[in-house]
C-alpha cells in the first residue's frame, strides 16, 4: 500500500472512529445531559433519532454516490455530520438536541455506506483485508476509550465537548479526501428517484420505530409495521418503473439476498455480544465498565488478526467454505457462552470472546468483499448501501428482540421464585439487597437464554453459507 493510499485509509478510519465514538460517548454522557437540559422523559430519543435518520439515509447515500460521485457525497455527508455535531453542542433544550442529533444521523449515514464503497473502489483485496481489520479494531478502541474520554471531557470541560471534539478530526478527514482521492466523472445527467426515496424513508422509519414501540405500545407498533408493509410494496412498484431506482431490483437476486441475510444474522450476533456481554461482566461478575471493555477487546484483536489473511484465503478457497468455517466458529463461540456458570472467572469469558473475532471476520468481512465486487462501479454504492442498511436493521431489531427476551425471562424467573413486586430495577438501584443474589441469578438465567438464541442463529448462518456465491474479481471504473 503506497503512501497516498495510507493517507486515504487513515481518513476513512478517522471518520469511522468518530461515528463509533459518538454512539458510545453519548451513552456515557446521557445522565449529565438529562440533568443539564431537564428532560428525562425524552432521553431515549437522543439515541433512537440518530439511529433512525442514519438508517434512512444509508441506501439513499449509496445511490447518490453512484450518481454524483463518491468523493463529493462523502464529503457532504461528513460536513452534515459535523454541522449536526456543532448544533448538538450548542443545544439549550432537549428538543433542540434531539433535532440536531437527527441531523448528525443524516450525516453519519454517509460514513459507512460511502466509506465502504470507496474502499472497494480504491484498494485491492489484500489492502481491504487490512483496512477491514483496522476498522474492527477501531470499533473496539472506541468502545474502550469512549467512556474514558467522555468522562474526561464531561468532568473537565462540559458535556457539549463530546460533540465539539468531532469537528477538528472530521475536518482533517475531509481535507485528506479532498487532496488525495481522485475518481472518474459521474453521470452527466443524473436523475433522482424522489418518490422512491420518500417511500423507502417511510418504510425504514416506520419499521425501526415500529419495532422499538412494540414493547411499550403494542398497537402503535403494529400500525407502524403495517405502514412498513404498504410503503415497501409501493416502493417495490416504484423501483420497477423508474429509470434510476434507489435500489436497482436486479441486484436483489438470489445471491444478493443470501449474502444480506447472513450479514443480518451475523450482525445480530455481533450486537448481542456488544450489548449483553458487558452487562454480564458488570452485573453478574461485578466488574466496572472499564474492565468489561478491556475484557472484550480480544474480539477486535482476533478480528484484525484474521482479517489480514482473509484475502489470501479467498484466492485459495471458495468463499462459501470460508463463511461456513467462520459460522462453525460462531457456533462454537456461542456454545461456550452457554457453558458459563454464575461464578465463571472473568479470564474464561475473555478467552471465549476471543474466538468470536475470527467468526465475525470470516463472515462479515468476506461478505462485504463479495458485495463490493459483485456489481459494476456505477452500482457499487447502491449495493453497499443495501448491505449497510441490513447491518443497521439487524442491530436495531436485535437489541429490541433480545431485550424482550431478557425482560420476559427475568420476569418468569422472578415469578417462579415468588418475588412479588421485585424487579430488576431494584437490583440495579440496590433497593432490595436481601434479594440481590436471587436477582443476580435471574439475570444470569435470562442471559443464558440469549446465548442459546445466538447458537441457533449461528447454525442458521452455517446452513445459508452453503449458498454463498463465488467471489468475483473487482470490476470498477478507476
Amino acid at each position: 500500500m503506497d503512501k497516498t493510499k495510507q493517507k486515504i485509509a487513515f481518513s476513512f478510519l478517522i471518520a469511522i472512529f468518530l461515528a463509533a465514538f459518538e454512539g458510545v460517548v453519548v451513552s456515557t454522557a446521557a445522565p449529565v445531559i438529562v440533568k443539564s437540559l431537564h428532560n428525562f422523559k425524552m432521553i431515549s430519543w437522543i439515541f433512537s433519532i440518530f439511529l433512525l435518520t442514519s438508517a434512512i439515509s444509508t441506501p439513499i447515500y449509496g445511490k447518490l454516490a453512484d450518481l454524483y460521485g463518491r468523493k463529493r457525497i462523502f464529503m457532504i455527508g461528513i460536513s452534515i455530520f459535523l454541522f449536526g455535531s456543532l448544533l448538538a453542542g450548542l443545544s439549550q433544550t432537549m428538543h433542540q438536541l434531539i433535532i440536531f442529533r437527527g441531523i448528525q444521523g443524516i450525516g453519519a449515514g454517509a460514513i459507512f455506506t460511502i466509506g465502504f464503497t470507496m474502499i472497494g473502489d480504491i484498494f485491492t483485496l489484500e489492502e481491504r483485508s487490512i483496512i477491514q481489520g483496522a476498522i474492527s479494531t477501531i470499533w473496539g478502541i472506541a468502545g474502550l476509550v469512549g467512556p474514558l474520554l467522555g468522562g474526561f471531557l464531561i468532568d473537565y470541560l462540559s458535556w457539549q465537548w463530546i460533540f465539539f471534539i468531532n469537528i477538528p478530526f472530521g475536518l482533517l478527514s475531509v481535507y485528506i479526501l479532498a487532496k488525495f482521492v481522485h475518481e472518474q466523472k459521474p453521470a452527466t445527467n443524473p436523475k433522482i428517484d424522489y418518490l422512491g426515496a420518500i417511500l423507502l424513508s417511510i418504510a425504514i422509519g416506520s419499521l425501526l420505530y415500529g419495532v422499538m414501540s412494540l414493547d411499550e405500545d403494542f398497537y402503535l407498533g403494529v400500525i407502524l409495521l403495517v405502514i412498513t408493509l404498504i410503503s415497501s410494496i409501493l416502493f417495490y412498484l416504484q423501483e420497477a418503473r423508474t429509470s434510476e431506482p434507489i435500489v436497482p431490483l436486479f441486484i436483489l437476486n438470489k445471491s444478493s439476498i443470501i449474502v444480506n441475510i447472513i450479514t443480518f444474522i451475523s450482525s445480530f450476533i455481533l450486537i448481542a455480544c456488544s450489548v449483553y456481554l458487558p452487562l454480564h461482566i458488570q452485573s453478574i461478575m461485578g466488574y466496572s465498565a472499564t474492565i468489561a471493555g478491556i475484557s472484550l477487546i480480544g474480539t477486535s484483536i482476533a478480528w484484525f488478526m484474521s482479517s489480514i489473511s482473509i484475502a489470501k484465503l479467498m484466492k485459495k478457497y471458495p468463499t462459501n467454505i470460508i463463511v461456513m468455517f467462520s459460522s462453525l466458529i460462531l457456533i462454537f463461540s456461542s456454545w461456550l457462552l452457554t457453558q458459563l456458570t454464575i461464578d465463571t472467572p472473568l479470564w474464561h469469558l475473555s478467552i471465549y470472546v476471543f474466538f468470536f473475532g475470527f467468526g465475525f471476520s470470516g463472515t462479515l468481512n468476506t461478505l462485504t468483499f463479495i458485495v463490493q465486487d459483485s456489481v459494476k462501479y456505477n452500482l457499487r454504492g447502491a449495493a453497499v448501501g443495501l448491505n449497510m442498511l441490513t447491518r443497521t436493521l439487524a442491530q436495531t431489531i436485535g437489541v429490541t428482540v433480545l431485550g424482550a427476551v431478557l425482560n420476559v425471562s427475568t420476569a418468569d424467573f422472578i415469578q417462579a421464585h415468588n418475588l412479588i413486586n421485585i424487579t430488576m430495577q431494584d437490583f440495579y438501584d440496590n433497593t432490595a439487597p436481601q434479594y440481590h443474589e436471587l436477582l443476580r441469578q435471574a439475570l444470569f438465567y435470562s442471559l443464558n437464554n440469549i446465548y442459546y438464541i445466538l447458537v441457533g442463529s449461528s447454525v442458521l448462518c452455517l446452513i445459508l453459507s452453503y449458498f454463498v456465491p463465488k467471489y468475483q474479481e473487482k470490476n470498477n471504473g478507476l
